[in-house]
């Protein structure tokens, strides 16, 4: 399946000579590549709902954070710079078309798979009289006493909807109680219900039925207005601006304004709006106005108006046989179970390749440090630590036993704010220092520092990690660790940890490169000097893995490499603006994106001018933000065996992967490399899971 990327100017003083390819158009294009995943018969069959339920969620999130300055430039008829008419008309068309592949996908394929295996989501005119008996008792007793309905005149106006709930809209026929002809209400539909529930055995006739809760509320619908004739009506659901913006300057207290703006969060500028495929004109055409949305703003969808909460259905229903084979990863190659690691990093850096090597391992690295007395002081970042986090646990404890602890907490991650405010609050109020990192910069980094007196001395050891410290992802996402006792790079990470606290001047580096200092700049004079040796005649080459590839002067700075005779290859999984393969212009540059069973999530940089070669480890993807906006590591890694088994299992299984790889098109269009769909191929991470699976785990799709 091709997808086409519409090529968009980017906004600059000097627009680049090269046109770029358009970010929003890239980040749909992803999704398609995901949504594939769901297409793959070869794919066990609730999997397959998984991957549409993380489509229709990377949908929200989207739109949440990216559609609003279309909407707003077709709402002010803009026909210059980024955003204008025409980008909003084109996003709505592409992703309209997404939408209903994915809705075509449910009702053609998967849904007629699941009744195969006696599963179904039974609608209201499939079910029997005893069904239908069953269906009314449960609205009764768990549903309607939940309900609301609020019928609208001058005294109820529209009420406020809140992001992505689930409401439906009436039609009503007659007068209500006091003689008014008022023909609109709305049912808010409670987030506290479940959206799947499952018949019990003795009404299912044998086989696995679930209802969802619309269509438990939908055949109840006319009970909810005695009196009145329920006409048309629909389920809606309306998407809104969700990206929090605090004025860091103008607030004295970032948590305090952060933990407001989650209040309204909730309710920010509407920017799409879901109805069923059978909702009147008359009903939708009420709900734009209500919400101030164009037309193309309106998605009507044939099923669920919330795909993602189908992955629900993924935990209700127990057939092993219809999920991947259960991965467990192994313990990591370079550590001995038991082993000390404070003893460990003396002989040499250790490295962890996650999910395929435990995380498991670094929460054993910190329950080591919190429980040696030696140990005197623990510093540690957190982005997305998730509700539940046995690493907050494992710092309350170390504070407990009096150890220095700080925590540099992000407040600003991107829908974790609340729960990041939380442990914020936790570890303040048992003695920790929290500290919320620069105003204006989010903190992106992934560091952990223990400080330990050996004899009369004090030794540091680091662990930095290209992805979160969050243990249920770890299982999910592909990731590096890196653990050290480099005594210049943990005083790197020392000197970053000072200058989160302090805000004082940086000290000069030894080791890492830091954003928004010199990240950027260093990676470009990385490229720039590689482009002269290639001039020069020395064989150059540049392999880069990373999430995103938008910024700017990153690309071009590849670009002008590449003209001069670097060979590079970019292994970019989501959104990418550089046109590989455009004849006379980036002949030299290759760029694939891989999407497999995990999320590709490791960012690994691979610089060789002849027989010189380095390798870094980053926190950071190749976007402006990430280099001008956060602070973000980038980390060599100068062990040879080590830099050569990340080479081998991060880079070039990647480059050699016929299965999950998709090539990407002068013009935007991502081409399957296994397009026959033979699944003969090699997959890098199918290849990486038989490599490291512990025991009987299978290394399937």
């Amino acid at each position: 399946m091709n997808s086409k990327v519409v090529a968009r100017q980017p906004a600059a003083a000097e627009p680049p000579a090269v046109p770029l390819l358009d970010r929003d158009h890239s980040i749909l294009a992803f999704n398609e590549r995901v949504l594939d995943w769901a297409h793959r018969p070869q794919v066990p069959l609730l999997e397959r709902l998984r991957y549409l339920s993380i489509v229709s969620s990377n949908l929200d999130e989207f739109f949440e954070i990216r559609a609003a300055p279309h909407l707003a430039a077709l709402q002010s008829a803009e026909h210059k710079g980024p955003y204008t008419v025409a980008s909003f008309e084109a996003l709505a068309a592409a992703a309209h078309d997404l939408v209903a592949r994915q809705y075509a996908l449910y009702n053609n394929e998967l849904m007629p798979a699941f009744e195969k295996h006696a599963i179904k989501i039974i609608a209201h005119g499939e079910r029997n009289v005893v069904q239908r008996q069953w269906v009314k008792q449960y609205f009764e007793r768990q549903v309607r006493p939940l309900l609301i309905p609020v019928g609208l005149d001058p005294a109820h106006p529209f009420p406020q909807v809140a992001n992505k709930s689930l409401n439906f809209i009436v039609r009503l026929g007659g007068r209500d109680a006091f003689g008014r002809e008022n023909d609109i209400a709305i049912v808010k539909v409670p987030r506290v219900l479940p959206r799947l529930i499952r018949m019990p055995g003795k009404v299912s006739g044998g086989r696995v039925l679930f209802l969802s809760l619309s269509s438990v509320i939908r055949a109840n619908l006319g009970t909810l207005f005695p009196g009145r004739d329920v006409g048309q009506f629909s389920q809606f659901r309306v998407t809104r601006h969700s990206d929090l913006a605090v004025d860091e300057d103008d607030v004295q207290n970032l948590r305090t304004a952060l933990r407001l703006g989650l209040e309204h969060r909730h309710y920010g500028q509407a920017v799409r709006l879901e109805v069923s495929t059978g909702c009147s004109e008359y009903l939708a055409s009420f709900l734009l106005k209500q919400f101030n949305l164009p037309a193309l703003a309106l998605y009507r969808v044939h099923g669920p108006v919330n795909l993602a909460r189908l992955a629900q259905l993924i935990d209700l229903i127990d057939e092993p046989e219809l999920l991947f084979p259960p991965f467990k990863p192994s313990y990591p190659a370079q550590l001995v179970p038991g082993q000390s690691f404070f003893e460990r990093l003396k002989q040499g850096d250790v490295s962890i390749h996650h999910p395929f090597e435990s995380f498991d391992a670094v929460l054993a690295f910190l329950r080591e440090a919190v429980h040696d007395p030696q140990v005197l002081a623990i510093k540690q970042t957190f982005y997305r630590t998730g509700v539940e986090s046995e690493l907050m646990d494992l710092l309350r404890e170390a504070v407990r036993r009096g150890k220095e602890v700080t925590a540099v907490v992000e407040l600003k991650a991107r829908f974790d704010e609340e729960a990041n405010i939380n442990w914020a609050e936790m570890l303040e109020s048992i003695g920790a220092q929290v500290v919320y990192g620069v105003v204006g910069l989010k903190t992106h980094a992934k560091m952990l520092l223990i400080t330990r007196r050996e004899d009369k001395n004090l030794k540091r050891y680091a662990h930095l990690s290209t992805g979160n410290y969050n243990s249920r992802t770890a299982k999910l996402y592909t990731d590096v660790s890196y653990l050290s006792a480099d005594p210049l790079l943990t005083a790197d990470v020392d000197s970053v940890f000072v200058h989160l606290a302090s805000q004082s001047k940086l000290p000069k580096l030894n080791r890492l490169w830091l954003a928004p200092f010199q990240l950027q700049r260093k990676l470009i004079e990385k490229i720039d000097s590689l482009g002269e040796g290639a001039a020069q005649g020395k064989a150059s080459r540049i392999v880069a893995k990373m999430n995103a590839l938008t910024d700017e002067a990153l690309v071009l700075s590849l670009i002008k490499a590449s003209q001069r005779g670097v060979k590079i290859d970019l292994i970019v999984r989501g959104a990418c603006t550089l046109p590989a393969q455009l004849p006379g212009v980036t002949e030299n540059i290759r760029v694939r994106s891989v999407i497999g069973r995990f999320l590709e999530h490791s960012r690994v940089f691979y610089f060789r001018c002849a027989d010189e070669e380095e390798l870094y480890l980053s926190s950071a993807d190749w976007m402006n933000r990430n280099m001008l906006r956060r602070v973000e590591l980038a980390w060599p890694v100068s062990d040879p065996v080590i830099r050569q088994r990340i080479i081998d299992e991060c880079l070039v299984a990647y480059l050699h992967d016929g299965r999950d790889a998709w090539d990407l098109g002068p013009d935007g269009t991502y081409t399957r490399v296994d397009a026959a769909g033979g699944h003969t191929g090699h997959s890098a991470q199918a290849a990486l899971m038989a490599r490291y699976a512990d025991g009987d785990a299978a290394s399937g799709e």
